[in-house]
This record gives structure tokens, sequence and C-alpha cells, in this order.
């Protein structure tokens, strides 16, 4: 399988082609000039799991807005999710009795919105992994289909090539790997094994940024959102630091 270095000549779904048209299995790493990295990985060619360096969709964040969790039930099982070192769905499943259906959904509707926040992207490095395993909570067993992540995608044929080639940049060296961060200095944004002053540096930016009464034009949706998305990081700031 031959894939472009760069993204610049061609578009993601025309990877995503490549990938699936070879049924190749591990990740394809996508790395921005800035220091982002971002993996899709697959399993015999097809979607498995989407990791984005930097804001993503959450699980919660899509069932509260399809209504499908109540905001105690998301902020409860968050906490206990995070306590326990499990996954969020797979707590809301055994304890809270969210059905798997439900959450199966949501997780492909995540996977889906991540590869759109990927297709937006300019440019970036390729690269694909055939070693690296897909990351806890991959789906594995039922992977997306090709007619799931590749109809709609914008093809290099649609656009004319000429819009996808620009001048090269100056390469940026390559960033250690954030493959093994444990969830909750991803979430607060600082390397794994910062010390308790760095996080709680970064934690106290967050709820400058995220405390819902630090936004009172926001509407109710977006206060919620935000609430969500505070209760994330306050679960795993107690877990690194409580």
């Amino acid at each position: 399988m031959q894939l472009p270095g760069r993204l610049r000549s061609t578009t993601l779904g025309d990877v995503l082609g490549a990938v699936h048209r070879a049924r190749a299995s591990g990740t394809l790493e996508i790395l921005e000039d800035r220091g982002r990295i971002h993996r899709v990985s697959v399993v015999e060619g097809l979607v498995a799991a989407v990791e984005l360096d930097g804001a993503a969709p959450s699980l919660a964040e899509l069932l509260r807005r399809d209504r499908l969790v109540d905001d105690d039930t998301l902020r409860r099982s968050l906490l206990r999710a995070m306590a326990s070192r499990r996954l969020h769905g797979e707590v809301l499943v055994t304890e809270f009795h969210l059905t798997r259906s439900v959450v199966d959904a949501a997780l492909r509707k995540q996977l889906l919105a991540r590869l759109h926040v990927l297709e937006q992207l300019g440019d970036a490095q390729l690269h694909f992994r055939v070693a690296v395993r897909s990351p806890r909570g991959a789906l594995r067993e039922r992977p997306l289909e090709a007619r799931e992540f590749l109809t709609g995608r914008k093809r290099a044929r649609d656009r004319g090539q000429h819009e996808y080639v620009r001048s090269a940049p100056m390469p940026t060296p390559r960033p250690a790997s954030v493959e093994n961060v444990p969830v909750p200095f991803r979430v607060l944004g600082v390397p794994a094994g910062s010390d308790a002053a760095e996080i709680k540096r970064a934690y106290r930016k967050l709820v400058l940024r995220l405390h819902p009464d630090m936004h009172p034009a926001a509407t109710d949706a977006e206060r919620r959102a935000l609430a969500v998305r505070f209760a994330e990081v306050t679960a795993a700031y107690k877990a690194l630091v409580a």
C-alpha cells in the first residue's frame, strides 16, 4: 500500500479509501506541523478508533446532545469512570443500565464526528504504522463499515488536484508519542508524569475557561455542554491530585 507523504497532496477520503482497499490493519498517524498527532486505527481496512490530539467530541456530549442520558447520570458516570479507570461507555452500561445499542450508536457517531474534524485539516504528514495496536475502547469487533466512513468524503478528483498542491513547509521535529498517556493527563492537556503544581495550573486554566458561571451569555445548551466538560476536567484532576 502506497500512501502520499502529506495530506496536502490528497484528501482524507482518498487515504481512507486506499487503506480500505488494501484491507490494512494498523494505525494511520496524521502529524500536523505544529506538533499535534491524530490517529485513525483500522482493522482490515475498517475504522475502529479515531484519536484526536486536542478538542474532540466526547461520548458524554453526544449522549446529552441527543437527550439519551440526563446531566446528573452523565456527571456521576463520568466521575465513576475516572475513579475506576474504566471506559465511560462501559460504566454507563454495567452500572447505570444504559443499553449497549445506545452506547454503540453514540460511539459510532463519535468516530464519524472526529473524522469530520480531521477532514478539515489542510496539511499534515501521513504515516501508517502496521504494528501499532488499536487503543483501548476501539470498536474491533464491529468497526465502521466503508459505507459509513467513506460516503460523502471529499476526494481530490472532486476539487482539482491544484487545490491541494502547496509549497512544502519546513518539517518540524517529531514529538514524543502520546499513545500511552493516561486519560486524566490527556483531559487536562499535560504530559504524563507532570507534578502536582503543573497539574493544578492546567486545572485552574480550564476551570476559568469551562465553568458555566464564566459564560453568562451562553445558551442553555451551551451551559449544559460546559457543565459536562467541566465535570470531566474535575474528575481528571481529582484522579491525579486528590
